[in-house]
């Protein structure tokens, strides 16, 4: 008997056994419903150097901003850091096996910057660390699966930042085209997607507003910090970074692309911000609030200037782009958008309407407060983080909206997951079974179909996570992964997710009439 797809879940509760490992959950000879979803769509798992390699200093790798950061008391809440992480550097073969068995035919990871260029510019170009990439990607190939790669996934060398300060000088524009001209040369013969920048605004706002993270700058009310300037910095931060980004789409676009037929982008932690009520004042909130958040590094990137929104509030406080940088780099400054999305938000104007302090209320972050829950409403579903609501519909939301302002560009969901505490599984059975993944993947993956079904270009969806791993600050404490890890002796162990993952993508292969290969071999 076959089972329509969002009936899977139901069944899989029944078939799933821990001792057997697998499941036959759906048939994939055929299905009467056609798949959304292209022939040649990328279906992935995404991960990230800091938080997966571990092989801290090792073959040559140079420390990096994140490195030092977490070796300092207090910045983690578990107090752990990313020294070995979950240990792909040396199980990186395990892995793509586990990638191989879901079925996937992509797989997105970043490189580390300071495993490449110990020192930056200011040194040699580490060997081992180019080898090791080299046999990642590699192993993908001959799997059949595509390199999605990200240059630079929150870290970066802290030689960097002890030299100049790293995002708050323009030297580091240097920097950024130097390295990626040299990951060109090396892995563009078979990678095939580059990703500059993962999620730009979240780096900037956490390390140089609230201070959460390395750099670790802030003031005044945005945090505890013994240096920065939050109302100043995270512009000046921001403005390198973008100039960045269009620093070494240029030296892709002049010297590899057409050789290498590859495309270029940058992904954004992407939001949905709700208007809590329908007046015109939250309407605009929330526009502001998008502007503030995404639009800030989107629109210098592809329309050639800031958001109106910031133009109208800040004005000179925001650092001009150079008339050479906006006619010859920055419009049109990338082939794809990256999208990472989880949840949705409320925002509430904060210009004619008194809010409380809080997240978006200055005027900085565009007088709009953002929050998950206001007046006793939520947005959706509370999970373990305080920033993630279960909100479905805020998928098909987002997209549309990044379709409408930026003319349809081709986008990717490059990251999209729910974030579980081991802890608050009462057996060793739920720690598996993590039917509450299930339900948030298949929703958020209902609502991207109907956003494709409508005409969004999306050409890929990767989940966030392959392996449960080191999450920022939150440490090993929340667990995003289609596989368990034991943190003590590194095993990896399927969740319910990851078969159901597997038999998603089978189901779409059936239905697109794709001949399934040995990814999708049904196994009991």
């Amino acid at each position: 008997m076959e089972l329509p797809l969002h009936h899977a879940i139901f069944a899989m509760s029944f078939c799933f056994s821990i001792i057997i490992g697998s499941c036959d959950i759906v048939s994939v000879k055929e299905n009467s419903i056609s798949s959304p979803f292209s022939d040649n769509f990328l279906f992935g798992t995404a991960s990230s150097s800091y938080q997966f390699e571990g092989a801290y200093l090792t073959d040559g790798k140079g420390l990096n901003n994140w490195d030092v950061f977490t070796h300092k008391p207090g910045t983690t809440m578990d107090g752990t850091n990313g020294d070995i992480a979950v240990d792909h550097y040396h199980r990186y073969e395990e892995d793509v096996d586990l990638m191989e068995f879901i079925g996937v035919n992509s797989y997105r990871f970043s490189l580390s910057w300071a495993r490449i260029l110990p020192k930056g510019r200011y040194g040699k170009v580490n060997k081992a660390g180019i080898d090791y990439y080299n046999l990642l990607i590699d192993a993908l190939v001959n799997r059949g699966i595509e390199p999605f790669v990200t240059l630079t996934h929150y870290d970066i060398p802290q030689e960097l930042e002890d030299r100049y300060e790293s995002w708050l000088s323009p030297e580091i524009q240097e920097d950024f085209r130097y390295y990626a001209d040299v990951c060109f040369k090396y892995f563009g013969d078979r990678v095939k997607y580059w990703v500059t920048f993962n999620e730009p605004n979240v780096a900037i706002i956490r390390g140089y507003r609230t201070g959460l993270h390395p750099p670790a700058r802030c003031s005044g009310l945005f945090g505890n910090c013994s240096k920065g300037d939050s109302e100043r910095e995270p512009f000046i931060a921001a403005a390198n970074l973008i100039s960045s980004h269009a620093a070494a789409v240029d030296v892709y676009r002049t010297k590899y692309q057409k050789n290498q037929g590859g495309k270029i982008g940058i992904v954004l932690n992407a939001i949905w911000f709700e208007p809590f009520s329908n007046s015109s004042e939250d309407k605009l909130a929330a526009e502001r609030a998008q502007s503030f958040y995404m639009n800030w590094f989107l629109d210098p990137i592809i329309l050639g200037r800031y958001p109106a929104e910031m133009e109208e509030i800040l004005g000179p406080d925001l650092p001009p782009f150079s008339r050479y940088d906006v006619e010859n780099k920055l419009k049109r400054g990338l082939d794809f958008i990256g999208v990472n999305h989880y949840t949705s938000m409320f925002v509430k104007d904060c210009i004619f309407s008194a809010c409380e302090a809080g997240l978006g209320s200055s005027r900085t972050e565009g007088f709009a407060f953002i929050s998950g829950q206001m007046d006793g409403v939520s947005i959706g579903e509370p999970t373990v983080l305080d920033w993630l609501h279960v909100h479905p519909q805020g998928m098909e939301k987002i997209v549309t909206y990044i379709k409408d302002r930026y003319n349809n560009i081709p986008m990717f969901i490059t990251e999209n997951g729910l974030g579980t505490n081991e802890n608050s599984f009462p057996t060793t059975e739920d720690i598996f079974n993590d039917a509450d993944r299930v339900e948030y993947l298949s929703g958020y993956l209902d609502s991207l179909a109907s956003a494709i079904r409508k005409g969004a270009d999306v050409r890929g969806y990767f989940v966030w996570s392959l392996l449960d791993n080191f999450e920022w600050i939150q440490g090993y404490t929340i667990r995003f992964g289609l596989h368990h890890v034991d943190y003590t002796t590194l095993s990896r162990t399927r969740r319910l997710s990851a078969f159901w993952y597997k038999n998603f993508i089978a189901q779409h292969k059936a239905s697109a009439g794709i001949r399934p290969g040995p990814g999708y071999t049904q196994e009991r």
